[in-house]
C-alpha cells in the first residue's frame, strides 16, 4: 500500500480563512494539494500560474515542490499596493512618520 501524508491547504480572505485538511500520496506536489483541496473551484479568482503565489509555512515555494507530512500549503493573494510605493508617496506628501505609529505632533 502506498504511503500517505497529511497536509493542509490554506487560503486567507479579508474576513475569513479557508483551511482544508487532506491525505495525499507521498511525493505529491503543492499544486496537486491545491487542486485536490477544491479551493480552485470554490474561488475561481485563484490563478496558480499568474497572480497567486504559493508558500509552505510562510516561505515562498514553487508549485512543483514535493510536500512532506504535515506541511501547510498557503495560497497568497496579491498585494493591493506596493508598501515601498506607499511609503514614498507619504514622504512626497510631506507627512512626518514617527516610529511606533503615534501622532507626529508629539515629537519634540
Amino acid at each position: 500500500m502506498a504511503e500517505t501524508i497529511r497536509v493542509e491547504v490554506v487560503y486567507a480572505l479579508p474576513q475569513r480563512q479557508e483551511l482544508v485538511a487532506l491525505q495525499m500520496p507521498e511525493g505529491a506536489t503543492a499544486r496537486q494539494a491545491v487542486e485536490a483541496s477544491g479551493l480552485l473551484q470554490k474561488y475561481p479568482d485563484i490563478e496558480l500560474d499568474g497572480r497567486n503565489k504559493l508558500g509552505i509555512f510562510a516561505k515562498l515555494t514553487k508549485a512543483d515542490t514535493v510536500l512532506r507530512d504535515r506541511d501547510r500549503v498557503e495560497i497568497y493573494r496579491p498585494l493591493i499596493a506596493d508598501p515601498k510605493a506607499v511609503r514614498k508617496k507619504r514622504a512626497d506628501e510631506g507627512k512626518a512618520m514617527k516610529k511606533g505609529g503615534g501622532p507626529a505632533e508629539e515629537q519634540a
